[in-house]
Protein backbone atom coordinates (compact mmCIF):
# COMPACT_ATOMS: atom_id res chain seq x y z
CA UNK A 1 0.00 0.00 0.00
CA UNK A 2 2.87 2.37 0.87
CA UNK A 3 4.54 1.66 -2.46
CA UNK A 4 1.29 2.57 -4.25
CA UNK A 5 0.88 5.89 -2.40
CA UNK A 6 3.42 7.85 -4.54
CA UNK A 7 1.66 6.65 -7.70
CA UNK A 8 -1.73 7.63 -6.32
CA UNK A 9 -0.43 11.04 -5.30
CA UNK A 10 1.13 11.50 -8.73
CA UNK A 11 -2.24 10.78 -10.36
CA UNK A 12 -3.86 13.36 -8.07
CA UNK A 13 -1.18 15.92 -8.96
CA UNK A 14 -1.77 15.40 -12.68
CA UNK A 15 -5.54 15.59 -12.20
CA UNK A 16 -5.26 18.82 -10.17
CA UNK A 17 -2.89 20.23 -12.77
CA UNK A 18 -5.26 19.51 -15.68
CA UNK A 19 -8.38 20.69 -13.87
CA UNK A 20 -6.69 23.79 -12.45
CA UNK A 21 -5.26 24.82 -15.81
CA UNK A 22 -8.65 24.37 -17.48
CA UNK A 23 -10.37 26.56 -14.89
CA UNK A 24 -7.74 29.31 -14.94
CA UNK A 25 -7.39 29.36 -18.72
CA UNK A 26 -11.19 29.57 -18.95
CA UNK A 27 -11.28 32.56 -16.55
CA UNK A 28 -8.52 34.39 -18.43
CA UNK A 29 -10.08 33.63 -21.83
CA UNK A 30 -13.57 34.83 -20.89
CA UNK A 31 -12.21 38.02 -19.32
CA UNK A 32 -10.01 38.78 -22.33
CA UNK A 33 -12.90 38.19 -24.76
CA UNK A 34 -15.11 40.59 -22.79
CA UNK A 35 -12.25 43.07 -22.68
CA UNK A 36 -11.89 42.98 -26.47
CA UNK A 37 -15.65 43.21 -27.05
CA UNK A 38 -16.32 46.01 -24.59
CA UNK A 39 -12.99 47.83 -25.03
CA UNK A 40 -12.76 48.04 -21.22
CA UNK A 41 -12.17 45.75 -18.30
CA UNK A 42 -13.65 46.12 -14.84
CA UNK A 43 -11.52 46.01 -11.72
CA UNK A 44 -12.86 42.64 -10.55
CA UNK A 45 -12.34 41.11 -14.01
CA UNK A 46 -8.79 42.46 -14.11
CA UNK A 47 -8.00 40.88 -10.74
CA UNK A 48 -9.56 37.58 -11.83
CA UNK A 49 -7.49 37.57 -15.03
CA UNK A 50 -4.23 38.34 -13.21
CA UNK A 51 -5.09 35.72 -10.58
CA UNK A 52 -5.72 33.11 -13.27
CA UNK A 53 -2.40 33.86 -15.00
CA UNK A 54 -0.44 33.67 -11.74
CA UNK A 55 -2.05 30.34 -10.87
CA UNK A 56 -1.30 28.89 -14.29
CA UNK A 57 2.39 29.66 -13.71
CA UNK A 58 2.13 28.29 -10.16
CA UNK A 59 0.60 25.02 -11.34
CA UNK A 60 3.35 24.50 -13.93
CA UNK A 61 6.08 25.14 -11.36
CA UNK A 62 4.50 22.73 -8.86
CA UNK A 63 4.20 20.03 -11.54
CA UNK A 64 7.84 20.60 -12.56
CA UNK A 65 8.96 20.34 -8.94
CA UNK A 66 6.93 17.16 -8.43
CA UNK A 67 8.43 15.55 -11.53
CA UNK A 68 11.97 16.44 -10.49
CA UNK A 69 11.39 15.26 -6.92
CA UNK A 70 9.70 11.97 -7.73
CA UNK A 71 11.20 10.80 -11.01
CA UNK A 72 14.19 12.79 -12.23
CA UNK A 73 16.23 14.67 -9.63
CA UNK A 74 18.99 15.29 -12.18
CA UNK A 75 16.54 17.48 -14.12
CA UNK A 76 16.87 20.14 -11.41
CA UNK A 77 20.20 21.66 -12.31
CA UNK A 78 21.20 24.91 -10.58
CA UNK A 79 19.81 27.18 -13.31
CA UNK A 80 16.48 25.34 -13.63
CA UNK A 81 16.10 25.13 -9.86
CA UNK A 82 16.75 28.85 -9.36
CA UNK A 83 14.39 29.86 -12.17
CA UNK A 84 11.66 27.53 -10.87
CA UNK A 85 12.03 28.82 -7.31
CA UNK A 86 11.86 32.47 -8.39
CA UNK A 87 8.80 31.71 -10.54
CA UNK A 88 7.17 29.95 -7.60
CA UNK A 89 7.83 32.89 -5.26
CA UNK A 90 6.42 35.45 -7.69
CA UNK A 91 3.38 33.42 -8.82
CA UNK A 92 2.57 32.19 -5.32
CA UNK A 93 2.76 35.65 -3.78
CA UNK A 94 0.64 37.31 -6.46
CA UNK A 95 -1.87 34.45 -6.24
CA UNK A 96 -2.28 34.98 -2.49
CA UNK A 97 -2.46 38.77 -2.59
CA UNK A 98 -4.75 38.91 -5.61
CA UNK A 99 -7.16 36.58 -3.81
CA UNK A 100 -7.07 38.85 -0.77
CA UNK A 101 -7.56 41.87 -3.03
CA UNK A 102 -10.62 40.24 -4.53
CA UNK A 103 -12.09 39.75 -1.05
CA UNK A 104 -11.45 43.39 -0.17
CA UNK A 105 -12.99 44.56 -3.44
CA UNK A 106 -16.13 42.52 -2.72
CA UNK A 107 -16.28 44.10 0.74
CA UNK A 108 -16.07 47.63 -0.66
CA UNK A 109 -18.66 46.92 -3.35
CA UNK A 110 -21.20 45.01 -1.23
CA UNK A 111 -21.01 46.20 2.38
CA UNK A 112 -22.76 49.32 3.64
CA UNK A 113 -21.29 51.27 6.56
CA UNK A 114 -21.93 54.86 7.55
CA UNK A 115 -18.29 55.50 8.45
CA UNK A 116 -16.77 58.34 6.43
CA UNK A 117 -13.50 56.43 6.19
CA UNK A 118 -15.25 53.37 4.73
CA UNK A 119 -17.25 55.52 2.32
CA UNK A 120 -14.01 57.14 1.17
CA UNK A 121 -12.45 53.71 0.59
CA UNK A 122 -15.62 52.59 -1.19
CA UNK A 123 -15.41 55.58 -3.51
CA UNK A 124 -11.70 54.93 -4.15
CA UNK A 125 -12.00 51.13 -4.46
CA UNK A 126 -9.79 50.87 -7.53
CA UNK A 127 -7.09 52.98 -5.94
CA UNK A 128 -7.23 50.86 -2.77
CA UNK A 129 -6.73 47.70 -4.81
CA UNK A 130 -3.83 49.26 -6.70
CA UNK A 131 -2.12 50.43 -3.52
CA UNK A 132 -2.38 46.97 -1.97
CA UNK A 133 -0.84 45.42 -5.06
CA UNK A 134 2.01 47.92 -4.96
CA UNK A 135 2.51 47.10 -1.30
CA UNK A 136 2.96 43.42 -2.14
CA UNK A 137 6.07 44.35 -4.11
CA UNK A 138 7.79 45.18 -0.81
CA UNK A 139 7.23 41.63 0.46
CA UNK A 140 8.26 40.23 -2.91
CA UNK A 141 11.56 42.12 -2.87
CA UNK A 142 12.26 40.96 0.69
CA UNK A 143 11.50 37.35 -0.22
CA UNK A 144 13.75 37.44 -3.28
CA UNK A 145 16.52 39.13 -1.28
CA UNK A 146 16.44 36.39 1.37
CA UNK A 147 16.50 33.75 -1.35
CA UNK A 148 19.53 35.41 -2.97
CA UNK A 149 21.41 35.50 0.35
CA UNK A 150 20.57 31.85 0.96
CA UNK A 151 21.94 30.83 -2.45
CA UNK A 152 25.15 32.80 -1.92
CA UNK A 153 25.69 31.07 1.41
CA UNK A 154 25.24 27.67 -0.20
CA UNK A 155 27.78 28.57 -2.87
CA UNK A 156 30.31 29.64 -0.26
CA UNK A 157 29.67 26.44 1.66
CA UNK A 158 30.51 24.47 -1.47
CA UNK A 159 33.70 26.51 -1.87
CA UNK A 160 34.76 25.60 1.67
CA UNK A 161 34.12 28.96 3.35
CA UNK A 162 32.10 27.58 6.29
CA UNK A 163 32.83 30.30 8.85
CA UNK A 164 30.44 32.86 7.39
CA UNK A 165 27.88 30.16 6.68
CA UNK A 166 27.80 29.00 10.31
CA UNK A 167 27.39 32.58 11.55
CA UNK A 168 24.69 33.57 9.07
CA UNK A 169 22.80 30.28 8.76
CA UNK A 170 20.43 30.84 11.69
CA UNK A 171 19.84 34.48 10.72
CA UNK A 172 18.97 33.62 7.14
CA UNK A 173 16.74 30.72 8.23
CA UNK A 174 14.87 32.96 10.66
CA UNK A 175 14.53 35.71 8.04
CA UNK A 176 13.30 33.21 5.46
CA UNK A 177 10.63 31.80 7.77
CA UNK A 178 9.62 35.30 8.90
CA UNK A 179 9.10 36.55 5.35
CA UNK A 180 7.37 33.29 4.40
CA UNK A 181 4.97 33.59 7.35
CA UNK A 182 4.20 37.27 6.72
CA UNK A 183 3.57 36.69 3.02
CA UNK A 184 0.98 34.02 3.87
CA UNK A 185 -0.54 35.33 7.11
CA UNK A 186 -1.15 38.94 6.04
CA UNK A 187 -3.38 38.18 2.99
CA UNK A 188 -5.22 35.51 4.99
CA UNK A 189 -5.89 38.02 7.78
CA UNK A 190 -7.09 40.61 5.27
CA UNK A 191 -9.48 38.12 3.68
CA UNK A 192 -10.75 37.01 7.09
CA UNK A 193 -11.41 40.62 8.14
CA UNK A 194 -13.22 41.28 4.86
CA UNK A 195 -15.44 38.25 5.43
CA UNK A 196 -16.26 39.25 9.01
CA UNK A 197 -17.14 42.79 7.93
CA UNK A 198 -19.39 41.42 5.19
CA UNK A 199 -21.27 39.30 7.70
CA UNK A 200 -21.47 42.24 10.10
CA UNK A 201 -22.91 44.42 7.35
CA UNK A 202 -25.49 41.74 6.54
CA UNK A 203 -26.40 41.40 10.22
CA UNK A 204 -26.92 45.18 10.51
CA UNK A 205 -29.00 45.16 7.35
CA UNK A 206 -31.25 42.34 8.58
CA UNK A 207 -31.66 44.08 11.92
CA UNK A 208 -32.82 47.25 10.19
CA UNK A 209 -35.20 45.31 7.98
CA UNK A 210 -36.90 43.80 11.02
CA UNK A 211 -38.11 47.28 11.91
CA UNK A 212 -39.67 47.83 8.49
CA UNK A 213 -42.49 46.10 6.61
CA UNK A 214 -42.17 42.44 5.71
CA UNK A 215 -42.58 43.10 2.00
CA UNK A 216 -39.75 45.56 1.82
CA UNK A 217 -37.76 43.32 4.14
CA UNK A 218 -37.95 40.36 1.80
CA UNK A 219 -37.14 42.41 -1.29
CA UNK A 220 -34.28 44.33 0.28
CA UNK A 221 -32.85 41.27 2.00
CA UNK A 222 -32.76 39.42 -1.31
CA UNK A 223 -30.88 42.30 -2.86
CA UNK A 224 -28.34 42.21 -0.06
CA UNK A 225 -28.05 38.43 0.31
CA UNK A 226 -27.67 37.73 -3.42
CA UNK A 227 -24.22 39.35 -3.64
CA UNK A 228 -23.18 37.42 -0.54
CA UNK A 229 -24.24 34.20 -2.25
CA UNK A 230 -22.65 35.23 -5.53
CA UNK A 231 -19.34 36.09 -3.90
CA UNK A 232 -19.49 33.38 -1.25
CA UNK A 233 -16.19 32.18 -2.66
CA UNK A 234 -14.54 34.25 0.09
CA UNK A 235 -15.53 31.61 2.65
CA UNK A 236 -14.26 28.77 0.50
CA UNK A 237 -11.08 30.71 -0.18
CA UNK A 238 -10.38 31.00 3.55
CA UNK A 239 -10.83 27.26 4.06
CA UNK A 240 -8.68 26.34 1.08
CA UNK A 241 -6.13 28.97 2.04
CA UNK A 242 -5.79 27.48 5.53
CA UNK A 243 -5.18 24.03 4.03
CA UNK A 244 -2.64 25.53 1.62
CA UNK A 245 -0.86 27.43 4.40
CA UNK A 246 -0.67 24.26 6.51
CA UNK A 247 0.73 22.35 3.54
CA UNK A 248 3.38 25.01 2.93
CA UNK A 249 4.42 25.02 6.59
CA UNK A 250 4.86 21.25 6.64
CA UNK A 251 6.74 21.32 3.32
CA UNK A 252 8.97 24.07 4.71
CA UNK A 253 9.91 22.31 7.93
CA UNK A 254 10.11 18.71 6.70
CA UNK A 255 12.22 16.90 4.18
CA UNK A 256 9.13 16.19 2.13
CA UNK A 257 11.13 14.89 -0.84
CA UNK A 258 11.41 11.58 1.00
CA UNK A 259 8.43 11.93 3.31
CA UNK A 260 5.06 10.51 2.28
CA UNK A 261 3.25 12.78 4.72
CA UNK A 262 4.93 15.83 3.23
CA UNK A 263 4.10 14.60 -0.26
CA UNK A 264 0.45 14.30 0.73
CA UNK A 265 0.38 17.88 2.01
CA UNK A 266 2.06 19.05 -1.18
CA UNK A 267 -0.88 17.59 -3.10
CA UNK A 268 -3.25 19.48 -0.77
CA UNK A 269 -1.35 22.66 -1.59
CA UNK A 270 -1.92 22.02 -5.28
CA UNK A 271 -5.61 21.46 -4.57
CA UNK A 272 -5.90 25.08 -3.41
CA UNK A 273 -4.85 26.53 -6.76
CA UNK A 274 -7.10 24.17 -8.70
CA UNK A 275 -10.27 24.15 -6.61
CA UNK A 276 -10.53 27.84 -5.74
CA UNK A 277 -10.59 28.78 -9.41
CA UNK A 278 -13.73 26.69 -9.93
CA UNK A 279 -15.28 28.30 -6.87
CA UNK A 280 -14.58 31.71 -8.40
CA UNK A 281 -16.22 30.61 -11.65
CA UNK A 282 -19.34 29.43 -9.85
CA UNK A 283 -19.47 32.56 -7.71
CA UNK A 284 -19.25 34.92 -10.69
CA UNK A 285 -22.48 35.16 -12.69
CA UNK A 286 -20.78 35.94 -15.99
CA UNK A 287 -18.25 33.11 -15.66
CA UNK A 288 -20.94 30.72 -14.44
CA UNK A 289 -23.13 31.42 -17.45
CA UNK A 290 -20.15 31.09 -19.79
CA UNK A 291 -19.07 27.70 -18.45
CA UNK A 292 -22.67 26.38 -18.45
CA UNK A 293 -22.99 27.45 -22.09
CA UNK A 294 -19.67 25.78 -22.84
CA UNK A 295 -20.73 22.53 -21.16
CA UNK A 296 -24.07 22.52 -23.02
Amino acid sequence: MISLLPSILSILVIADFVVGNFANVFIALVSCIDWVKGQKIYCADGILTALAVSRIALLWVILLNWYATMYNSAFYCSIVSTFAYITWIVSNQFSLWLSANLSILYLLKIANFSSLFFLHLKWKAKRVVLMILLGTLVFLVCHLAVMSIDEKMQMRACEGNLTLVIIMEDIVCLSNMTVFTIVHVVPFTMSLMALLLLFFSLWKHLKKMQLSGKGSQVASTKVHVRPMQTHGSVISFLLLFFIYFLAQIIAKWNAWQNNLVGMFFQVLGLLYSASHSFILIWGNRKLRQAILSFLW
